[in-house]
């Protein structure tokens, strides 16, 4: 029986920073894929919080991976938006790490899962901040990584429009204010489960 492998590539978002970390989406993500009778490995984790593109494509140089993973997600962009990135560099360096993706997913495209930057201007952390600007601009880097999606052809998961609800639903947001509670990140793992469990039937 095979046991299958997932790599989950990001920043905070990805290890579940203010929830523990059995409670971030991908490891919520690995267990409904168990409880569905599918062999997988504990997730795999290099993300930290903080990083922009740049960081994480230098974590990748220096980090042993296995020869291949049968799934590989990507989350990454907010702190690009956050640092007021350029759109044309965020573009670059997001196509860059999509093809490292890819080949640590040995060139399956749909064993690749692009995923959407959550709109952090909705929570209690960006209240002095300006909301319509954050919306607005993490709007158009996330138009950016869905055409990368269509354009290389792997899965995109909109998880930025649910993160819009946050305001009519505190239980969304963890104690920081700032991450999703491990009730958002359930919602997420549910999207990426379901996208994963296609590819295994």
């Amino acid at each position: 029986m095979h046991t299958y492998t997932y790599l989950a590539l990001g920043d905070s978002y990805t290890i579940g920073e203010a929830v523990p970390l059995q409670s971030s989406f991908p490891c919520q993500a690995v267990q409904l894929l168990r409880k569905a009778e599918f062999h997988f490995m504990a997730p795999e984790m290099l993300a930290e919080t903080g990083w922009t593109t740049q960081d994480l494509d230098r974590a990748i140089r220096d980090h042993s991976f296995l020869p291949k993973y049968d799934f590989v997600s990507l989350l990454i962009g907010v702190n690009n938006q956050f640092r007021e990135g350029d759109v044309i560099e965020y573009k670059e360096q997001l196509e860059e790490l999509l093809k490292k993706a890819l080949g640590l997913a040995n060139g399956k495209k749909d064993h690749v899962v692009l995923i959407s930057i959550p709109d952090y201007g909705v929570t209690p952390f960006a209240k002095a901040m300006d909301r319509e600007k954050i919306t607005r601009e993490i709007d158009v880097f996330n138009s950016v990584s869905r055409a990368l999606s269509i354009q290389y052809k792997v899965h995109y998961i909109d998880i930025t429009t649910g993160s819009c609800t946050a305001p009519d639903d505190t239980t969304l947001v963890a104690r920081d204010g700032l991450h999703p509670s491990s009730k958002e990140y359930a919602k997420w793992a549910r999207k990426l489960s379901e996208t994963i469990a296609l590819q295994l039937k």
